[in-house]
């Protein structure tokens, strides 16, 4: 079930103190009609009955897809790769084959559910989506391109796509990718990455992630030509 609390906040505009509902679980299983709204924020943001202002709440989210199996722990501003929450483990130790992940931010929250509810392993995503901002980068002569999600999924067409935001007005930019990449990503992490497949609690599949696993990866093949 998801849990829906009050909580006192402050207006960032005016400064008024004010009690808005918050959803620390949303479990869309049991309670689908919250799907919609958390994907596009609905659920999370909150208007000043003073002046109006209408904001969005940053507060810890634990979003759980029961169906498809993942869970994904979104914390504000968080800066770790792994997180153990001895009472979820204890309370989901008979289900098996959970994929559980921390996102810092709602965008991050999205598109781990976008990846998780189109059928895809979002440890090849990442690495697909640094191989295609290195593209992006060179078209733009950039050093390089970070802000980017995954925002399209074609199964007819074999192909993903990649929104980033370029430059200082952040304008977004999408570029697409065959699905051949996701399978070699998808083979580099299985020769790889067994470890985080078999880590306990969430962690924090990102950009600096899909980095370590392709330095990793290079090392494998090097080794692999020795012998």
């Amino acid at each position: 079930m998801s849990n829906i609390m009050q909580k006192r906040v402050s207006c960032p505009n005016c400064n008024e103190e004010f009690d808005a509902k918050i959803y620390p679980s949303i479990n869309v299983t049991t309670d689908p009609q919250l799907r919609e709204p958390a994907f596009d924020d609905r659920l999370f943001k909150t208007r000043c009955p003073s002046c109006g202002q209408e904001f969005l709440l940053n507060y810890p989210i634990l979003y759980n897809n029961m169906k498809k199996r993942f869970m994904i722990y979104m914390i504000p501003g968080l800066d770790r790769f792994s997180l153990i929450d001895e009472g979820l483990e204890e309370k989901y130790s008979t289900v098996g084959n959970v994929r559980k992940r921390l996102a810092p931010t709602y965008n991050r929250l999205k598109e781990k559910v976008f990846i998780f509810e189109s059928g895809l392993d979002d440890m090849p995503v990442e690495i697909t989506k640094l191989y295609v901002s290195e593209l992006v980068a060179k078209k733009y002569n950039l050093q390089k391109v970070e802000d980017g999600y995954l925002s399209m999924y074609n199964r007819e067409t074999n192909s993903l796509g990649f929104t980033f935001l370029i430059g200082e007005e952040q304008k977004p930019y999408v570029q697409s990718a065959r699905l051949e990449i996701y399978g070699k990503a998808v083979s580099m992490v299985s020769e790889v990455a067994q470890q985080e497949r078999q880590m306990r609690g969430f962690i924090n599949i990102d950009r600096e992630w899909a980095e370590n696993v392709i330095f990793r990866y290079k090392r494998f093949l090097k080794q692999k030509k020795k012998t």
